[in-house]
């Protein structure tokens, strides 16, 4: 099924709609060290899960903000369409500037004006440039913002707005980790230029993976892993829009809707916002690396086909498919046709759970592997490189997924 980011990428907007005042008002807290203070307050007991609900919104969606802004760029429009057709992309065209308006969602990060929300929705598109990025409070303040940092492989970017007084109080994450299949999970954001919205659902499962197209087509896409899935619609404008749970607290950022899966939705967990977000702001800039290890090999579990192909008659094991070119693995030594019995002394007779063991490490660290070769055992280091946020599709057998 396709998957489609929704916020800014690929939507250009003619006008904004301001936010709906804020029903509540807060201090200007913060925590120790720009911290995030824990603006969720104390579960609520003896009441029902709709006051719960309602109590969680009001706590939290003064510090939900829409994000406004005005890209420039240009586009080529063919002279002749049918011309177009023989020459392709490429053909001859008028190279036009186009101008327009676009929006989405964030929230208040810490004290010092810093706002968490999607990279697609502050990246502007290859070849464009992105001005009079505003930030509109709750309270109908419009504040001037700046990119601080983006991470394009985790889709996570961080803009500042700078000595605004009224700063509303940040957000505080919760654990990812200990969500549970079936948990209230509350979006907030701006879907359809709408006034400040909130949408309720549940989080229905986890570690989700969404290959989304590239900006250009082709076979480029991004891989996204360990998304969260929720019932909570996620339309266009909610992107980097906080997804809460009950007691009001940021367990996921919005980020994704599947086009082909009516009332499924997808977002960044809390946890991998507590790991980059502090790394974008040590680190200023546009990074288009996950800040995930990545080996260049593509698993495959070991059908009898492959065993027979290969000549394999052991119990235990995952196959190399193929190895990029260039890659980490390449380098080690790793050929197609290889068996890994074992990575870092641990078995796995799974392809994907193999790939999710080497996207949890880090670009810099080493994956020991024993291998079988051509009926040789031999010992394989590789050291891992950042995983590329583009990557290109591998077709492999039996349709699945690409490799770490």
């Amino acid at each position: 099924m396709p998957t489609a980011i929704v916020g800014l990428s690929g939507a250009v907007i003619g006008s904004f709609v301001m936010m709906l005042y804020a029903s509540t008002h807060f201090a200007n807290v913060a925590g120790p060290d720009h911290t995030p203070p824990a603006v969720s307050a104390a579960p609520l007991t003896g009441v029902s899960d709709q006051d719960r609900i309602v109590s969680a919104v009001k706590r939290t969606k003064a510090s939900v903000v829409a994000i406004t802004e005005t890209i420039n760029g240009q586009q080529v429009i063919p002279v002749d369409p049918f011309v177009q057709q023989f020459f392709g992309q490429q053909g001859p065209g008028i190279i036009q500037h186009y101008r327009g308006e676009a929006s989405g969602s964030g929230f208040v990060y810490d004290d010092r004006g810093d706002i968490v929300t999607n990279a697609h929705v502050v990246n502007p598109p290859s070849g464009a440039r992105l001005t009079n990025l505003t930030v509109i409070f709750p309270n109908g303040d419009h504040v001037p913002a700046h990119v601080v940092s983006v991470n394009v492989g985790a889709d996570l970017a961080v803009i500042r707005v700078d000595g605004y007084h009224k700063l509303p109080p940040p957000l505080s994450l919760g654990d990812s980790d200990k969500l549970e299949q079936g948990q209230w999970a509350i979006a907030i954001g701006e879907p359809y230029e709408l006034a400040q919205t909130v949408t309720l659902g549940v989080i229905s499962a986890f570690n989700r993976e969404e290959k989304v197209q590239a900006e250009g087509g082709g076979n480029g896409y991004y891989d996204f892993k360990g998304l969260l899935q929720t019932s909570a619609p996620i339309n266009p404008g909610n992107s980097g829009g906080p997804l809460i749970d009950i007691d009001g607290r940021v367990i996921g950022v919005n980020q994704l809707t599947d086009e082909g899966g009516q009332g499924i939705g997808f977002a960044i967990p809390s946890n991998v916002v507590r790991t980059v977000v502090p790394a974008l702001l040590k680190n200023p800039g546009v990074h288009q690396g996950t800040g995930t290890g990545f080996a260049g090999f593509a698993p495959v579990n070991l059908s009898q086909g492959i065993r027979n192909q290969i000549g394999y008659s052991g119990s235990n094991g995952v196959a190399v498919y193929i190895v990029e070119p260039g890659s980490p693995a390449d380098k080690a030594g790793l050929e197609p046709g290889d068996v890994i019995l074992q990575a870092d002394g641990k078995s796995f007779d799974s392809a994907d759970a193999l790939r999710n063991y080497i996207a949890s490490k880090k670009p810099g660290d080493v994956l020991h592997l024993d291998v079988w070769s051509q009926g040789v055992k031999k010992f394989v280091a590789i050291t891992l490189e950042e995983r590329p946020a583009e990557q290109q599709a591998i077709q492999q057998p039996g349709g699945q997924g690409q490799g770490p």
